[in-house]
């Protein structure tokens, strides 16, 4: 052992200093600001998709093939903010980016709009459709800001586009300060081929260029050149990213690769001594006096070994970090834990959580379910407050963390609830999201009238849209579907504004888009289960399209899915008693009384019927949630709901009431 023990404690050692050797490189680097970031191909770790841009086999979509005359608009963001401005030096960045885009359509009569890549101090920018390029909000024109280079597809006179192929620059407006055709050069927008596109702007010349090709190799002639100072607008940290919409069209705007970086910052050692203008340029070596051959050759040797021996440190080290790092791996996570993890997410340590939650007491909790209970936490050294799900101890509530850890921590949506980290120490299986101030859907719904503040109209038709989103987003715009399950009040949160977030992925299942899904165990929630899913356990879209339903029905008519009468022993199902209600020609009565009719009735009325569309017991019937954000949105017809509910019929039942796993949270 004392060999060992040795060997070990020599590689610590060596490790610290050769570390604290080239922390200084590190730090110098990371304290410069300039950014660079590379992506032959995209996922969901280093970029955010917002609307209807969706992610597919390592490409970005930005609108969608929808049917004519339907509208598309669609944003991707890189997650970090880039620095733009310093302070400190008073300077502005130079950038220079690089991307490939095509655009392409079916049906070449319907071209338009376009995209445009952008620059915004705004990292949920998503504008209007049409010609408005998903930059631009229809109904508030000066309210998003921007520089950005637009690929416009269609004459928009709105804008003063000169034609319906051309290049131009925008700031916070789509009245481009200069344009410039393409076609000069030969390159056709709408050609569907791969163009390739450099963007590059030098705040010292105050000019920006933009090249086009279809090759990669970058031609020696601009599209476009613009004089102008960004300055006054790259301010501080901004956010990069496409943008691109549709109307009436089917056009396809695809991202395939993008590459960006800054620089003209001073590196950090030039600020310590900025009006030193010698010195902040150029680091001087001075010359070691060689008295002879000697001293030459022990110069020789000593830049021998230099070289030699940290290049083999490196190595050993690297062949003992991995070593270290696969058998602590095995320690922390355990034989049957094992699962790839993406880098967002941190670990968070069983003693922090523990104090942040007061031993898990009891005051602290905040909500129960299936899997376990849910603790309000305050960490008390970041003043930062999170909801930490506690397991159940079993082999259940462990294939259920790691479902929900695999799943959710890939995924980024503004409807989603943000998973920050996750533990599994003492035998315990932790997960830290986000805090939601105004807790669960449900507990606003069916709280008591005098107390806590009542969901208003336009809180309940945000949520329902939000909801929406989110379930777009999980079912078509994932590189890989995701199947939630388990859509039900109590797992639709509220964050400060009434925005719904959707969480409890514990019963979600991933799989590949146009894939038939694998039968499992039925699971959910009585009362927001499709009557295929109840009879045949299979998963499918559909079934969270019936779940969303009768949430949707939920919102508008303050009731829950199966209730008891007043006064009596029947139980009601909601969908039903819509449906009766709908068959009468009294459907507006379902709306829920505590709004005392403070709401739009036509809205009402649009939001009831959605909720039966979306109910319907003949899945096939069923609108996918894209189709329903469309119509929320006002993009498309309501779809046709019958006046008597349809019924259904099975030939046999594939599961006893035991196979059912019921929550009544």
């Amino acid at each position: 052992m004392a060999p060992r023990k040795f060997l070990d404690f020599f590689f610590l050692c060596f490790s610290f200093l050769f570390l604290f050797k080239f922390s200084v490189v590190v730090f110098a680097d990371n304290n410069n600001n300039n950014v660079s970031f590379n992506f032959p191909s995209f996922t969901l770790r280093n970029v955010t998709l917002l609307g209807d841009s969706y992610l597919r086999n390592g490409v970005i979509g930005l609108t969608r093939e929808l049917g004519v005359p339907s509208s598309s608009s669609g944003t991707v963001v890189y997650n970090n903010p880039v620095q733009f401005f310093d302070q400190e030096t008073n300077i502005t960045v130079s950038f220079s980016t690089r991307f490939s885009f095509s655009i392409n359509n079916v049906n070449p009569s319907s071209y338009g709009d376009g995209l445009a890549f952008f620059m915004s101090p705004d990292n949920q920018i998503l504008g209007s459709p049409g010609g408005y390029l998903g930059l631009v909000n229809s109904s508030q024109l000066t309210k998003n800001r921007f520089v950005a280079v637009e690929f416009d597809t269609r004459i928009d006179s709105h804008f003063d586009d000169p034609d319906e192929n051309h290049v131009g620059l925008d700031i916070d407006s789509l009245n481009s300060i200069k344009t410039a055709d393409p076609i000069l050069q030969g390159i056709d927008l709408k050609s569907g081929n791969l163009i390739t596109t450099w963007i590059d702007y030098k705040n010292d010349l105050r000019v920006l260029k933009v090249f086009m090709s279809y090759t990669t190799s970058k031609p020696e002639k601009p599209v476009l050149t613009v004089d102008v100072d960004l300055s006054e607008y790259l301010k501080e940290v901004m956010y990069v990213g496409f943008s691109a919409s549709t109307e009436g069209s089917t056009e396809l705007h695809l991202i395939e690769d993008w590459s960006f970086r800054s620089f003209g910052f001073l590196p950090v050692r030039s600020r310590l001594h900025p009006h030193n203008v010698s010195d902040s340029s150029v680091t001087t070596v001075p010359d070691l006096p060689i008295a002879n051959s000697t001293n030459k050759h022990h110069h020789k040797v000593g830049l021998g070994f230099g070289i030699a021996g940290p290049a083999f440190f490196c190595v050993v080290l690297a062949v003992f970090g991995y070593i270290s790092v696969k058998k602590w791996k095995g320690m922390r996570i355990g034989k049957g834990q094992k699962t790839e993890l993406v880098a967002g997410p941190r670990e968070f340590s069983y003693k922090d959580l523990h104090q942040a939650t007061k031993g898990f007491h009891s005051s602290r909790i905040l909500g129960r379910g299936a899997f376990g209970n849910v603790y309000k936490a305050f960490f008390v050294s970041s003043g930062s407050i999170a909801a930490v799900k506690r397991s159940k101890h079993s082999h259940e509530g462990k294939t259920e963390f790691l479902a929900e850890l695999s799943i959710i921590a890939c995924l980024r949506h503004k409807n989603l609830v943000q998973l920050l980290g996750w533990c599994s120490e003492k035998g315990e299986l932790l997960l830290v999201y986000e805090f939601m101030p105004n807790g669960s859907l449900d507990k606003v719904l069916y709280q008591e009238s005098n107390h806590g503040v009542l969901l208003v109209w336009s809180h309940r038709i945000n949520i329902v849209v939000g909801l929406a989103s989110a379930l777009t987003y999980l079912h078509q715009e994932c590189e890989q579907q995701v199947i939630h399950r388990d859509i039900k009040a109590s797992n639709i949160m509220l964050d400060g504004n009434f925005n719904a977030r959707l969480g409890d992925f514990g019963l979600a299942r991933l799989m590949d888009h146009d894939k038939s899904p694998v039968s499992t165990l039925t699971a959910g929630t009585m009362g927001y289960l499709a009557p295929e899913y109840l009879q045949y356990g299979k998963a499918t879209e559909k079934t969270d399209v019936f779940s969303y339903g009768v949430v949707v029905l939920e919102v508008a008519c303050g009731r829950r899915p199966i209730e008891r009468e007043l006064n009596g022993q029947k139980m009601v199902n909601l969908v039903d008693w819509v449906w009766g209600l709908y068959a009468e020609g009294r459907i507006i009565e379902a709306a829920d009384k505590k709004l005392n009719g403070e709401f739009e009735e036509e809205e009402m009325k649009k939001l009831l019927l959605l909720g039966l569309s979306c109910a319907n017991p003949d899945s096939s019937e069923r609108p996918s949630m894209r189709r329903v954000l469309q119509l929320l949105n006002g993009e498309a017809e309501p779809a046709f709901v019958p006046k008597m509910k349809p019924s259904l019929t099975f030939s046999t039942m594939s599961l006893n009431i035991e196979d059912i796993v019921s929550d009544e949270d």
